[in-house]
This record gives structure tokens, sequence and C-alpha cells, in this order.
């Protein structure tokens, strides 16, 4: 029968001697200040959720506005019919404000106002 021996480890150390792993710590973007006045910088990125076609007309107003849209569409996106509906009102959005619409990713969607494009390439890393 083997003998079991007692703790080999020091407090504040995990199994064998190895140091715990400590929590990941966030930093709270709210808290940030870069020192910059944001309505004299131009345009904003502005980052939004979707979750149903009524939100789109609150968000129209943002890149009527001259800033650029970041829309989140994970919460609908098993919803085909709410999301045509959502990317075509982006679409004459766009159009109205000579702006450009483009998919990011797998559920998010890029809005610009006027004289802002969107490239479809995407830039690799360079080896």
């Amino acid at each position: 029968m083997p003998i079991l021996k007692g703790r080999t480890s020091k407090p504040g150390e995990g199994y064998r001697g190895r140091r715990a792993r400590e929590p990941r710590k966030y930093i709270d973007l709210n808290e940030y200040d870069t020192g910059m006045d944001a309505q004299a910088s131009g345009p904003m990125i502005r980052v939004a959720e979707v979750y149903r076609y009524e939100d789109v007309r609150k968000l129209s107003d943002i890149v009527y506005n001259g800033d650029i849209l970041l829309i989140d569409y994970s919460s609908i996106a098993n919803d085909d019919l709410t999301l045509r509906r959502i990317i075509s009102e982006l679409k004459s959005i766009a159009k109205d404000v000579n702006g450009d619409v483009a998919g990011i990713g797998k559920n998010f969607l890029a809005v610009t106002p006027s004289g802002m494009r969107i490239s479809r390439k995407k830039i690799r890393g360079l080896s």
C-alpha cells in the first residue's frame, strides 16, 4: 500500500508547487479617460445591440449624425426574417447618407456615414 504524504506546496501555490492562477483582471472602459474631448474629435464609432426590428429606428440617428455604427445582432441571428428586414433598413439608411454597410465577422454589421467606405478585403498578418 502506498504511503500518502501531506501537503507539499506552500499556501498560495497550486498542485506540486505551481503558482495558483489568479483571476483575470478586466479594465472598465467607462472609467478610461483618453483626455480627448469626444465632441471635438470628429466621427465616433458607436457599438449597439439589436434585439428586434424596432431598434433600428433609434440607431438610424447615429448614422445620420455622422458617426460609425457597429451592430451586434447575435441575439436575432437565428431569426432570418427579422435579420433581412434590419439589413434592408440599414442599406437604405446608408444609401440616404451616401455611406456603406458591410458584415464584419459572424454577428456584426458596420454602417458608415457619408464619404466613408468599408473595405471588403481582409488584411492578413505579415509573415
